[in-house]
């Protein structure tokens, strides 16, 4: 009989933590897809200073990939 590796399950493997570069990446697409149907969230865009009304899908992942071009209001 061959002994198989010694191998950890699955859920003990520790993977590496995900660049910060990367996942900002992630979330900025994941937001512009949200906010191009959420009249809110494009409002809630523009208080928190970044300009992205009447810009589509791609343009407004481009500003959040950016800091905001203004200073926040309420």
């Amino acid at each position: 009989m061959v002994a198989a590796p010694d191998a950890q399950p699955v859920s003990q493997v520790d993977p590496s933590p995900p660049d910060l570069e990367h996942m900002n990446d992630i979330l900025a697409d994941w937001a512009a897809r949200s906010a191009a149907s959420s009249a809110a969230l494009i409002e809630r865009f523009e208080a928190m200073g970044y300009e992205v009304r009447g810009k589509s899908e791609d343009e407004i992942a481009e500003v959040l990939h950016r800091p905001p071009t203004r200073a926040a209001t309420r």
